[in-house]
């Protein structure tokens, strides 16, 4: 099954699966990528081949396959990874950013307190928002990591914008409300007010913070629409962030929408391994996404003016979930975690 295997990287592989009878890694510990890695061995009720998802060109270590073979005898075929390689991917982290700050006083008041707690890594800021003058002199005054929250959807409440920044938001968030599925949708008669939505916003982050936004997201997760995407609006090279990994009970559109997505956005931009929102807040369910934390970069999406969220983020509760792998200090990547765009 493995055409070439050389420390600690697999360069290539056949996809393909031909019996599995042991799923506990399937979508589960691994949600699926944009890329996979298929690894064919024996397992005591028989032939297996496991599905170990990987980003394009990424490094495999010796833990992954454990992990993917579920099996020391099986791993130890395979030599152990240079870890003195700045390629190698070293161990995981956990980025809890805050989105929506500047979109109103409360928002970016509830955002602010949960800093000094250690429980939120960035934040994700308006612009053109009835806050986001204020918010931003707060992220320049207390080194705040900030990411551009690009908003298509939500009307503007800033006191001054320009006319036509409202009607391009009018046109696009027509368009995109009149289905789920629409965003998926590149439609040719909207490239214009796209391009102009974008480009304005990148240029108030500028004006407000000093400085070009290092990393993208967007208000309901729209800068993953097609004319987004497809239009190449966002700079290449820059952190950008990816649709909802896998969870159990996913909407089988949603699985499809995300490999549509990670495939444009894996070919010019940087993004984490995994990203999940912080609620529901059922203890299963958090236990198994931090525990991803270990090997894995993960990026936890939190709205504090929630009250349940806010509550978890300055309590005492978040620290014992978080105890093995702690919230970083910033949106970061270590040295070799970074995926570079191509």
């Amino acid at each position: 099954m493995i055409e070439e295997f050389d420390g600690g990287m697999i360069a290539r592989a056949i996809l393909k699966i031909e019996d599995s009878r042991d799923s506990a890694l399937d979508q589960t510990l691994w949600p699926d990528e944009s890329r996979a890695v298929a690894l064919q061995g024996l397992h005591r009720s028989g032939p297996i081949c496991r599905i170990l998802p990987v980003h394009p060109d990424a490094y495999i270590g010796e833990a992954q396959l454990n992990q993917a073979l579920g099996s020391t005898d099986m791993s130890k075929k395979y030599s152990r990874p240079d870890t003195n390689n700045p390629l190698v991917r070293p161990s995981g982290r956990l980025i809890v950013n805050a989105d929506d700050w500047g979109r109103d006083c409360e928002t970016t008041d509830r955002t602010f307190d949960c800093i000094p707690c250690g429980t939120v890594s960035s934040v994700s800021a308006m612009v053109f928002m009835e806050d986001s003058e204020r918010a931003a002199a707060m992220a320049c005054e207390h080194g705040i990591d900030a990411g551009l929250h690009l908003n298509f959807t939500t009307s503007f409440t800033g006191a001054k914008f320009p006319r036509r920044l409202q009607e391009c938001q009018q046109s696009v968030a027509r368009f995109l409300s009149r289905h789920s599925m629409a965003r998926a949708v590149f439609n040719p008669w909207l490239v214009r007010p796209f391009e102009y939505l974008v480009a304005a916003q990148r240029e108030e982050f500028i004006r407000l913070y000093g400085t070009d936004a290092e990393r993208f997201d967007g208000h309901h997760h729209m800068h993953l629409c097609s004319n987004v995407l497809i239009g190449k609006l966002l700079p290449p090279g820059k952190l950008v962030r990816r649709y909802f990994s896998y969870e159990p009970g996913q909407d089988i559109r949603n699985r499809v929408y995300r490999r549509f997505t990670d495939a444009l956005l894996v070919r010019r931009h940087r993004v984490v391994d995994l990203f999940f929102s912080l609620p529901p807040l059922q203890p299963e369910r958090l236990t198994r996404i931090f525990s991803l934390t270990r090997r894995l970069v993960v990026e936890v999406e939190t709205h504090p003016a929630h009250l349940d969220e806010y509550r978890f983020l300055t309590g005492s509760e978040i620290l014992r979930w978080t105890e093995a792998c702690p919230v970083a200090p910033r949106y970061e990547f270590r040295p070799g975690d970074a995926i570079e765009s191509r």
